[in-house]
């Protein structure tokens, strides 16, 4: 890893987004919360949260963050053809977050391809890059 003991502790927050395509009668059974496996956009919710949490864990020499905040939001635009998934993340560190944030955007995505894959065979995972990252003093 990266010793980052000589920065100092800033406040960081960062914006990742993606999306998945999918079919429109798969969009359909997700809001109707038909999905055999569950509420979809909660369970991707919750997932990319946890993602984000355990970042460190799953990136060789990514720093393990303990992160003050995090969540992550969907949208389903005018065309009815994807869901776009945004995550945002902060924390007061030495280090950045933006690793926490795309991460939290590609597992609620992954979550959302595993519990509707029964169904759509498919379905496209894309997109996924950072928006945002700033820092600011404490």
């Amino acid at each position: 890893m990266v010793d980052v003991s000589h920065k100092p502790v800033v406040l960081r927050e960062a914006t990742a987004r993606g999306e998945i395509r999918l079919a429109k009668d798969t969009l359909r059974l997700i809001e109707s919360n038909k999905v055999a496996k569950g509420n979809v956009l909660a369970t991707a919710r919750i997932a990319g949260i946890q993602a984000a949490k355990r970042c460190g864990e799953l990136i060789p020499l990514c720093h393990p963050l303990p992160l003050s905040h995090c969540e992550v939001n969907f949208e389903i635009p005018r065309s009815r053809d994807r869901i776009v998934i945004t995550a945002s993340a902060k924390i007061a560190a030495q280090t950045g977050i933006e690793m926490e944030a795309l991460t939290a955007v590609s597992v609620a995505a992954l979550t959302i391809y595993d519990m509707c894959k029964a169904v759509d065979k498919r379905m496209r995972i894309g997109g996924i890059r950072l928006l945002s990252k700033t820092k600011s003093s404490v």
